[in-house]
């Protein structure tokens, strides 16, 4: 499929490890301090309220008008809707990624792993946790934490996000290298695992590009190897298919070059 040409060249040292959001953040520790279990009566309170009578309505608007956002797939779900998955996304955008997957899976709650960023900001920080966000731990007590929150939301069959790619690259169209780590919980739990990739779609009238989601799965560990292997093979299958459903981007708002690379074709 013929693309648009972009408007802009970025250029990167790290496709594991650079970072191109234009927020300028500073992360807070996540130790043993950090509450990631807030499933009490206040904080099912505060679920409620923030996740489905303000993020629900105030992200649908959002995705529409900014991004005329579209999901297909969503079907592919229907038999595993009371059942714990694990669902993997591509990460482009800041904002947008925060949203899509409570529409996913929705009308289920979404839960999703997160950066310790997106519990820092000085306001919104406060909200994210009862929107679903888990924050990666930094510390080996904040890890028991983070697997017992993990664990929990497994035992109640609820659906758990991650951005493998782990760091934004705004309107990127293909799929950045990531690695198996990311799959030890499925092969863990041995639950089933799900993808969705935003594509980037030209817009008639708009020079902003339209988001459309893919889902697919879903995709279900090899049993007969050994974990480590396992994973692996988990991974590659979720990478293929993620990569194949990114050339369906026909827009290219940003062009992403490595450091030396030639600028000639």
């Amino acid at each position: 499929m013929k693309k648009t040409e972009p408007i802009k060249t970025v250029y990167y040292k790290d496709e594991l490890g650079d970072e191109f959001s234009s927020a300028v953040i500073t992360p807070k520790k996540i130790d043993a301090s950090y509450i990631y279990d807030r499933d009490g009566l206040w904080g099912r309170f505060l679920h409620f309220f923030w996740y489905r009578l303000v993020a629900i309505p105030l992200g649908y608007c959002y995705l529409k008008l900014a991004f005329h956002h579209k999901i297909i797939g969503r079907e592919k779900l229907r038999d595993y809707a009371k059942k714990p998955l694990f669902i993997y996304g591509n990460h482009t955008q800041a904002t947008a990624d925060a949203l899509i997957p409570t529409f996913i899976t929705h009308p289920r709650d979404a839960y999703v792993i997160v950066h310790p960023n997106n519990v820092s900001m000085p306001f919104l920080g406060r909200i994210t946790p009862y929107l679903g966000a888990l924050p990666l731990p930094d510390d080996l007590d904040a890890t028991r934490n983070y697997r017992a929150i993990i664990e929990k939301r497994i035992r109640e069959n609820a659906p758990v996000y991650i951005y493998p790619e782990a760091h934004i690259w705004p309107y990127f169209t293909g799929i950045r290298h990531f690695t198996e780590l990311s799959f030890h919980y499925p092969v863990k739990y041995d639950t089933p695992v799900f993808c969705f990739t935003n594509t980037y779609r030209h817009r008639r009238f708009s020079s902003k590009p339209r988001i459309v989601t893919y889902v697919d799965g879903p995709f279900f560990a090899d049993g007969s190897l050994p974990p480590k292997e396992r994973k692996k093979e988990l991974r590659d299958r979720v990478f293929e298919c993620m990569t194949e459903r990114s050339r369906l981007s026909d827009v290219v708002r940003i062009e992403y070059r490595k450091e030396g690379d030639s600028d000639s074709d």
